[in-house]
């Protein structure tokens, strides 16, 4: 149920008929004083603001948000450096409740803030109340108005956004706050010109989001009340709101599912960083929590309309500094909330927090959201999208000398489920399609009947002793191949892995010709030096030596590698770094039968699926 309109706008209660107006502070030591708005957060850190010139304490240290009702403030730990609330520490991550009367210390309990919850009172039915109840109403209306989803969504070209400087564009915002302009007005003038923020603070503040779980609470009671009353088109397939925000984690995927979230059979998918969000400092990686803003206007009510047509809004994420520790899982959790809150829509939030098959733009996040998280509503994917920034788009693929894509990732995602794809531009802007490329290695293409090897005239194996040498990629299939094909017709299987050095493998590879055995020897061995060393070995036996080149190229042996990874087998193999491919690649020289080879064979790699599911997962795109 909505609240009385004096408790959400200006905290005021009466007490027989006369108004008072409910004010929270932080007070310090110093003398500084922060005031905190009800359900309003504010960053807390060293600077002016507070006083505080610690280097310890970082510039964005803790988290603030007042809640009249209960007279307590929630703090929430940002910096690296602990904060305490009274005696209790908080590390990075962390919230705890601070109660009226208690103290902040902001870090490492130095520069305590002390908590007040006070009341003043504004008189019997002032004019200055009424005024501002009617300015609160009024704004209510208009903000209401604008975030309709029926509003038309202006088309915009690409002149819009290079006519002006970039200052200029970082300073749009999402819409108007006419409704605070009152409250500040009036906190001017008690605190003074001493006390005056800056206006870059006052927009600062604007953006900050208000109480989260309030505000998703509220969205869930708002779509509770009409659903029978504004179901979504008889085409859509639905289920009942979520009525709790909630997190869940699934290995490396993490799930939040808002408050008023529904199921249904239209999915609109987005990709987050680049898409919804960006910095507002205009670096690549944000410098801190909050350093990000909605990045364009369009974007709050062109998901509203989706939303109102009945489908379900999803944000897809790859978050990879999580498995790496440079993210805190509590950190990006606080802010998909505070994004959330700030776009006022129910959004259920898949984070891919590490490598495997969640990440995009494998489907593993789309999969589990079909299959587990989407009550039971079957999705289809003609009438769902997707939009994503990670697009495969070249160097300046419009005008203002636009960087190219860091990676294909949100097409191959799309393409790997069946969606149609746009970019933000394209699906919030209406800008024409922009030119792309796809990765050159194309699983999809594979062929599992095609020819093992070439010339088809040789034979794989040989009835005299001999010497086989491959020469190929980590994951180019040298092993399977071995195991499959060689090994069985009673070969010595001679690897590094398993042998520890290219010396040992040297003394099994002479310890198998004296016992009159043939060898196999498993190594990448790119260059002739690396070679010569089993030629020599055959050639002092006398026996001859073959050599096997794996003919997979750079980008399918990467594929074969995060394959490896997210297949379940029963053949375990080490995930290989990068480095070590491009090791290879830098190293290889083509193998010649001038080195001492009797043959050189291409083998190909022809890929064998125990089962559909495994055939499934390898014709993905991997990596973008």
């Amino acid at each position: 149920m909505r609240r009385p309109q004096t408790h959400i706008r200006l905290n005021l209660r009466s007490f027989g008929g006369v108004f008072a107006r409910m004010s929270c502070t932080l007070v310090g030591t110093s003398g500084a004083q922060v005031p905190l708005e009800d359900g309003r957060a504010v960053i807390l850190g060293r600077g002016p603001e507070t006083g505080v010139a610690d280097k310890k304490c970082s510039r964005h240290q803790v988290k603030v948000v007042a809640c009249y009702a209960d007279q307590d403030v929630v703090v929430t730990q940002l910096g690296p450096n602990p904060c305490f609330l009274d005696g209790e520490k908080l590390s990075r991550g962390q919230s705890g409740k601070l109660s009226h009367g208690g103290t902040l210390y902001l870090v490492n309990q130095n520069h305590p803030f002390k908590l007040h919850y006070s009341l003043s009172s504004n008189g019997r039915g002032s004019n200055s109340a009424q005024k501002g109840l009617k300015a609160a109403d009024k704004t209510k209306g208009e903000r209401e108005g604008k975030e309709s989803p029926s509003s038309p969504t202006p088309k915009r070209s690409i002149r819009d956004f290079f006519s002006t400087s970039p200052t200029k564009s970082s300073k749009r915002r999402l819409g108007p706050e006419k409704g605070h302009s009152e409250a500040k007005r009036q906190r001017r003038e008690e605190e003074g010109p001493d006390g005056q923020m800056k206006e870059e603070e006052e927009d600062e503040e604007e953006r900050l989001a208000e109480e989260k779980l309030r505000q998703l609470q509220e969205l869930a009671e708002k779509s509770s009340e009409k659903s029978n009353s504004s179901q979504p088109s008889s085409s859509s397939s639905s289920s009942k709101p979520c009525l709790k925000s909630s997190w869940e984690q699934i290995g490396n995927l993490m799930i939040y599912t808002a408050a008023g979230v529904r199921g249904s059979d239209k999915i609109a998918g987005f990709d987050i960083d680049g898409c919804i969000i960006t910095t507002k400092s205009g670096k690549v990686f944000p410098t801190a929590p909050d350093d990000w803003k909605i990045l364009y206007p369009e974007i709050q009510p062109k998901l509203a309309s989706l939303l109102k047509k009945g489908y379900k809004v999803v944000f897809f994420t790859n978050q990879m500094g999580i498995a790496k520790g440079k993210l805190r899982p509590e950190v990006f959790k606080s802010k998909v909330e505070d994004i959330l809150v700030t776009l006022k829509l129910p959004v259920q939030v898949f984070v891919a927090a590490g490598p495997g098959i969640y990440r995009k733009p494998v489907t593993g996040m789309w999969n589990h959201l079909c299959d587990k998280a989407n009550d039971g509503v079957t999705v289809d994917k003609k009438e769902s999208l997707f939009v994503g920034d990670a697009a495969g788009r070249p160097e300046n693929w419009a005008p203002g000398k636009k960087k190219k894509d860091f990676s294909c990732s949100d097409r191959l995602l799309a393409l790997n489920i069946g969606l149609q794809f746009y970019t933000p531009e394209e699906y919030f802007l209406g800008w024409k399609r922009a030119p792309y490329s796809l990765p050159d290695f194309d699983p999809r293409k594979l062929d599992s009947n095609a020819r093992l090897y070439d010339p088809p005239s040789a034979s794989l194996t040989s009835i005299k002793t001999e010497v086989i040498v491959a020469v190929g990629f980590p994951a180019s299939g040298k092993s399977t191949f071995f195991h499959t094909h060689i090994i069985p017709k009673g070969y010595v299987y001679v690897n590094r892995d398993t042998l520890g050095s290219w010396q040992n493998c040297v003394s099994a590879c002479e310890r198998a010709l004296k016992e009159g055995r043939s060898v196999a020897v498993d190594n990448t061995n790119p260059d002739p030096e690396s070679r010569k060393r089993y030629v020599d070995v055959a050639k002092a036996a006398g026996v001859p030596c073959r050599c096997f080149q794996f003919s997979a190229t750079l980008e399918q042996a990467k594929h074969n590698n995060r394959f490896r990874e997210m297949a379940p087998s029963d053949t375990k193999h080490a995930k290989v770094n990068d480095m070590v491919f491009h090791s290879y690649k830098k190293h290889f020289v083509a193998p010649a039968l001038s080195e001492g080879f009797s043959e050189i064979l291409q083998i190909h790699f022809v890929p064998n699926f125990k089962d559909s599911q495994s055939e499934t997962l390898y014709r993905q795109f991997s990596e973008g």
